[in-house]
């Protein structure tokens, strides 16, 4: 399923670590949107997780044959040692600016309620061609963590910012940073850091749809690790 021998590129986050880079990453790339394709009445919306769209639960064997492509290929340069928990799903982004909730007009980051010496990475893999729909950015924090804290509080009661406009976070605004952005290219993996904050680059989102082979179709994946020692 996944290519056994992959070019892997590493690019710099500044402060941070690296975004693990593989083209190419499925060998059959097709067979996972036809699959989206033929269970598109079981994606769900999941309102825990705030993503802007339906998903769907990869199970436990897809989880796993990830979780061996990232013990393999990624996990050293993300500080990880060994992996204590992975999922995997499909997702489709779907909603039009006009009808997100304030806390998805921020970056966010996948690392709530990590025990000390245990880290977080988040792996995304684009299956869509037009890359217009958009790759993934990576943002720091301008206001300190307190400010932040509070931001990210006010956007979860659904309090929205003024500066925070009604659109999918695509630039630096008055609260975070854009420091690094990955295009979007179908078959193309990333894998990082997830203390840090990112967002999905949508700058185009009339062009999202609710149909899998049209839409921003990707496989996410997340993993919880123990930290390698120093």
């Amino acid at each position: 399923m996944f290519n056994p021998r992959p070019q892997v590129r590493y690019i710099a986050i500044a402060g941070q670590a690296p975004c693990v880079v593989i083209d190419d990453v499925l060998l059959d790339p097709r067979a996972m949107v036809a699959h989206a394709v033929a269970a598109q009445e079981r994606f769900a919306v999941d309102p825990a997780n705030y993503y802007p769209g339906p998903e769907l639960d990869l199970g436990q064997e897809m989880a796993f044959r990830l979780d061996d492509f990232f013990i393999q290929h990624v996990r050293r340069a993300l500080g990880a040692q060994r992996t204590i928990s992975v999922a995997a799903r499909l997702a489709l982004a779907t909603l039009p600016a006009a009808a997100l909730h304030p806390l998805q007009r921020l970056c966010h980051r996948d690392c709530a309620d990590l025990a000390p010496g245990v880290g977080a990475a988040a792996a995304v893999v684009y299956l869509f061609e037009d890359a217009r729909m958009g790759g993934t950015s990576f943002y720091r924090s301008t206001q300190g963590p307190e400010h932040t804290a509070r931001l990210l509080r006010e956007a979860h009661a659904g309090k929205p910012r003024d500066t925070d406009g009604s659109a999918y976070l695509t630039a630096s605004n008055a609260h975070f940073e854009q420091i690094c952005t990955i295009p979007a290219r179908f078959n193309r993996a990333i894998f990082y850091d997830g203390e840090i904050f990112h967002a999905a680059q949508i700058e185009a989102p009339a062009l999202l749809h609710p149909d899998p082979e049209r839409g921003r179709l990707t496989m996410n994946g997340f993993f919880r690790f123990r930290k390698r020692s120093a």
